[in-house]
């Protein structure tokens, strides 16, 4: 069980979560749960996600267990603080496909007393820090970091492995394009991977 912020009872203190991890490993089940939670609460929510991001659907969040919410897609965090309007808690999932803008939305809505989760992937496929991702952990109130399984050896993954040969960074796909490994196993396959290159 993850720890999760309570609200807080000032409505002008705002903070940032960021709930990071590896492909497969439930970090947007886990951002779905606390937006639904919220709205549970009655709590005004709004959803952002990057507009590159089609894999599953157009406009709605979905995690790889088919758990959807709804959402705003948008080319720029700079449009998330054009379209959020006076909701307390706001959503930001794959926060990786953004640029260095999103460390300074989040900032600007929790200055604005609002709550922000944000999801994304900590690494990238290289196994580097992914985008502005670093920078939203450190900035952040609460870190969460949640594991897969790796699909090699069964231990508790914190890696994205690429399977296909491509080299762009961005690469949307899937478990036909990916798979979680643990540290071990991702640097054994980089190697073979380079040894085949």
């Amino acid at each position: 069980m993850f720890f999760e912020p309570k609200q807080h009872t000032t409505a002008t203190k705002g903070w940032i979560e960021v709930i990071c991890g590896s492909m497969f490993s439930g970090k947007t089940e886990e951002l779905i749960r606390r937006l639904n939670r919220a709205r549970i609460a009655q709590l005004g929510v709004e959803i952002f996600k990057p507009a590159v991001d089609t894999r599953y659907h157009a406009s709605e969040i979905v995690s790889h267990n088919a758990n959807t919410i709804a959402s705003t897609p948008v080319q720029s965090p700079l449009n998330i603080l054009l379209m959020q309007t006076q909701a307390s808690v706001v959503g930001i999932d794959e926060a990786q496909f953004f640029n260095n803008e999103i460390v300074f939305v989040c900032q600007t809505l929790a200055e604005q007393g609002k709550r922000v989760i944000v999801a994304g992937l900590d690494m990238d496929y290289l196994g580097k820090p992914f985008g502005a991702m670093p920078e939203l952990m450190a900035i952040a109130d609460y870190v969460t970091k949640v594991h897969a399984i790796c699909m090699v050896c069964g231990d508790l993954a914190s890696h994205s492995f690429r399977k296909t040969v491509d080299a762009d960074l961005v690469l949307l796909g899937e478990k036909d394009s990916y798979e979680a490994r643990c540290r071990h196993c991702f640097n054994e396959g980089m190697k073979a991977t380079k040894s085949r290159g």
